[in-house]
């Protein structure tokens, strides 16, 4: 009953808005680094010295164990590349290019699979940047580089990444992903924050209208919360029906929304079937 209802919405709606967690990655066989237990077993070498994700996923790395930090960096780097979206991204793109006032993603993920999967790029906004865009760990100038052309080759057994690492094509430092991390002072923001102009620019192209706004949110946690803050904030300022896609964690605030108590991938085919 709640899935139909949530389609009719779905239907309904002029415009949708995807608001993605890692819990999205996690169908396409992308680990889920919530918890040490499932960061641990993607990346023994790192359990073995007792690292947490949030301490892992610190600068500081680059400066004190380089090798280590492109290790992390560039498995990671190497691993979305490979990665090919679940068919839940498609059948989400399907739904959105048939909305008359369009559609946006707002992500926390760095992985670039909705670019991988057809969303066009000019339409997502990815709030902690992208492992798919570097820049100097000075940072010598506010440069941000596609890295699309750059190999990191990774040395599992000793963790460590093989010169020639990526450098800085400026000034010649180490490199580093354009992502925002945990304690991160030098992150440049200024790729992130053109697409956050973007995705303003649509939301209030959408009061404007008075639009009828479906969100869908996939895989968002509560660990770090930005993903489901955003959706519960424009629930309640774009008047929206908020459609929560999570196995755990999948209560609602207060309104007339809908939970879907599974995985990314299995949520979005059973909304499809509600759908049709």
């Amino acid at each position: 009953m709640n899935i139909e209802k949530a389609a009719i919405a779905l239907k309904q709606a002029d415009a949708i808005i995807i608001l993605a967690g890692a819990g999205m990655g996690v169908d396409s066989g992308l680990p889920d680094f919530r918890g040490n237990e499932g960061f641990w077993k993607a990346y023994p070498p790192i359990a073995k010295l007792g690292i947490s994700f949030s301490e892992m996923a610190n600068p500081r790395w680059f400066a004190e164990k380089p090798k280590m930090a492109w290790a992390f960096y560039g498995h990671r780097l190497n691993l979305y590349r490979q990665t090919i979206p679940h068919k839940g991204f498609a059948q989400l793109l399907e739904i959105a290019k048939q909305k008359t006032l369009g559609y946006f993603i707002y992500t926390s993920n760095v992985d670039g699979q909705f670019q991988k999967a057809g969303f066009d790029s000019e339409q997502i906004n990815e709030i902690h940047g992208s492992i798919h865009h570097f820049q100097c760990t000075k940072p010598c100038s506010s440069t941000i580089w596609n890295a699309n052309k750059i190999e990191v080759n990774v040395n599992l057994e000793s963790f460590e990444a093989l010169e020639p690492m990526p450098h800085c094509p400026k000034c010649g430092a180490l490199a580093r992903p354009n992502i925002l991390m945990f304690g991160d002072w030098n992150w440049i923001a200024d790729r992130s924050s053109k697409q956050a102009e973007k995705y303003s620019q649509f939301i209030h192209n959408l009061l404007k209208n008075n639009a009828k706004v479906a969100l869908i949110e996939l895989g968002a946690g509560k660990a770090v919360p930005s993903v489901r803050m955003q959706s519960q904030k424009l629930a309640k300022n774009l008047n929206a029906k908020l459609i929560r896609i999570n196995p755990r964690d999948y209560e609602l605030p207060e309104g007339n929304h809908f939970a879907i108590a599974e995985g990314a991938a299995i949520g979005i085919q059973k909304l499809l079937d509600a759908l049709k």
